[in-house]
Order: structure tokens, then sequence, then C-alpha cells
């Protein structure tokens, strides 16, 4: 039962990335891609409708990561209380720049929110990025389960680590571009004109940086993180999910030199899955690794809530996430096709 609460997890955590993602990155890429106020109010259309409906994924993820590991949660939220904080304050940051941004005219106003959009869309991808980090190279766990880390030490690895070090730096970039990318792809999809090419040209050129980055923390984490390459020796049909990493990352380049967006999201899609499902099995059993000493990490089994609870909450939680799924395929369904850069803005 709790390797299904696992996959749960995973799952959702997942679902929140290729979702909110293409917000943060339409945050990243849209003082690129849109020159005048009506192409960012076109930009800001296409997520407009869907950004707060996304981020109820990541609720979503965090409630039942606390409800199916209790000691996970305790010691995640405890250990990274900084950048969480830091988080909290940059995704309130982005929700003020969409709301606020046309509530005055003012030559000032609109190009301060535009700016805070960018900023805490581009953190907020590198902090996800640096987190995912952190989980994978693992934490300096005590016996009791907790750690603190601090922001940063000297940006080494070993048993006095930061949140930030030069590995988690690197998958901070990965993640920056991957989702500038995946945003690109989105706007791309759903504008025409001027804002629909620029898009599609930084992703023709992100798409180079996201392709790099793969191959560079894929050796990094082999190397950083030993629990990956053996689980993968020991189950070698877990690379199915690298498998379909590289199925997205290179059918992205190959649909988007073909003019066909909706194809090329779709493989940026696939790519998020196939690196976040990668790591997710690679790292199994470990929910938290400790860098400190391996006997020391969280597992799926010494974090979990009682057997009883996770029976009872799994009908509850698939009665969720048919309410979840089905407002998720309406508003979709509703606002589906292209704005239009001479339409009001969000």
């Amino acid at each position: 039962m709790e390797t299904l609460w696992y996959c749960l997890v995973a799952v959702m955590i997942a679902v929140y990335v290729v979702l909110d993602g293409y917000d943060l990155g339409a945050g990243i890429i849209h003082l690129f891609v849109a020159r005048n106020d009506s192409e960012r109010r076109a930009v800001l259309r296409s997520i407009g409708p869907l950004w707060d409906g996304n981020e109820v994924w990541l609720l979503a993820g965090g409630a039942t990561l606390f409800f199916a590991f209790p000691a996970l949660y305790a010691a995640g939220f405890s250990g990274f209380y900084l950048p969480l904080m830091i988080v909290l304050w940059l995704l309130a940051g982005r929700g003020l720049s969409i709301e606020f941004r046309n509530h005055l005219k003012n030559a000032v106003w609109p190009p301060f929110w535009d700016a805070m959009f960018f900023l805490c869309s581009l953190l907020l991808a590198v902090f996800f990025g640096a987190a995912l980090g952190n989980v994978v190279r693992g934490v300096p766990l005590d016996e009791h389960g907790v750690f603190f880390e601090p922001l940063w030490t000297n940006f080494r690895l070993g048993p006095e680590t930061g949140i930030l070090d030069w590995y988690t730096i690197i998958v901070g970039l990965a993640a920056l571009f991957t989702l500038a990318v995946h945003g690109a792809l989105w706007v791309a999809l759903k504008t025409e004109g001027a804002v629909n090419e620029r898009s599609r040209a930084v992703a023709k050129v992100g798409w180079w940086g996201v392709a790099g980055l793969t191959f560079i923390v894929t050796g990094l984490t082999f190397r950083v993180q030993p629990q990956v390459p053996a689980r993968l020796a020991v189950q070698p049909w877990g690379y199915v999910f690298p498998a379909l990493a590289l199925a997205g990352l290179f059918s992205m380049a190959w649909f988007l030199a073909r003019r066909e967006e909706w194809r090329a999201f779709l493989g940026s899609c696939a790519y998020i899955l196939g690196m976040l499902a990668s790591a997710a099995f690679g790292l199994y059993p470990c929910v938290l690794p400790a860098s400190t000493n391996p006997a020391w990490s969280l597992t799926v089994h010494n974090s979990k809530t009682s057997d009883y609870a996770l029976r009872v909450g799994l009908v509850w939680w698939m009665i969720g996430m048919v309410l979840v799924i089905g407002y998720f395929v309406f508003v979709n369904r509703h606002f589906a096709g292209k704005v239009r850069t001479e339409e009001n803005g969000y």
C-alpha cells in the first residue's frame, strides 16, 4: 500500500510540474516574446484562466504527502523551512503580478508587475529544480529523521551541505531551461502572429540548453547518488522512464521544425514526466536519502502512516481526484483555442 501511495504522490507532483510548469515558463519568457502591452496581455491571457487551477495540484500533492508520509512531511518542511518560505512569497508575488497588472493605467505600474512576473517565475523554476536536486542528492538527516539546511554553505557536497551547492544549482538551471521551453511551447500553441513566431524561436534555442543539461545532470546524478544506477541495474525495466524522457526531448525538436505546436507541447510534457519518473524510480524505496548515514534515510516504510489509514484514505483520494479531473477537463475545454493580441488581456 505504501508503494501505491508513493506512486500517487509522485504522479501528483509530476502533474503539477507539467501544468503549472507552462505558467512559470510563460512568465520566464514573456519579456522576450512580447514587445508591447497588447502582446503581453496575450501571453497573460494564454494562462490567465488556468494558472490558479493548476496550482491546486501543488496543494493536493502536499496534502497527499502529509497524509501518506507524515514523517517525510515533518522532516522536509522543517529542514527546508527557509526555501519554503521563499517559495511561498514567490508564489504570492507571481499571483499578484498577474491579477494586479491591469488595475491602474500608469507608466510605471504595468512594467513593474511585468518585471515581478518574470522574476518570480524564474526564481520559482530554479528553486523547484534545486529542491529536486536536494531530494536526489540527499540531506543531512540524523538518527531521529531531523535535519536543517541553510540556504548555502561552501557550495560543496559533503556532510554540511546547503540548499544550494554546485549540483543543486545545475539541476536548478536545468529546471529553468526546461520550464522556459515548456512555457514557450504553450504560448506558441495559444497565440498567433509575432508572439507565436518569437515563442517558437525561443523554444528552438532553449531546446539545446535542455538537451545539454539533460545529459550533464544525468551523468552527475549517477555520480552523486549511487542509489539511482544501482536501482536501474537491479530492475532494468526502469529504463523505460529515461526512454520516455528522451523520446519527448527529441519529439519536441521534430515537431517544432514542422510547426506542429500541439505535438511539440505534448513532447515537452512527456520529457518532464519521464525525467521526474526516472528520479522517483531511481530513489525508491527512499523518499529522502540521508547524506550522513544511508541507514538514517527516510523510506516509504519508515515514514508512512498506518496501513488502515492508507486503505481508507485511498477511497476518499479517488473521490477527490474525480472532482479535480472533472474540473480540469471542463476548464481546459472551455478555454481551448488561440488567444489574439487584439483582444483585451486577462
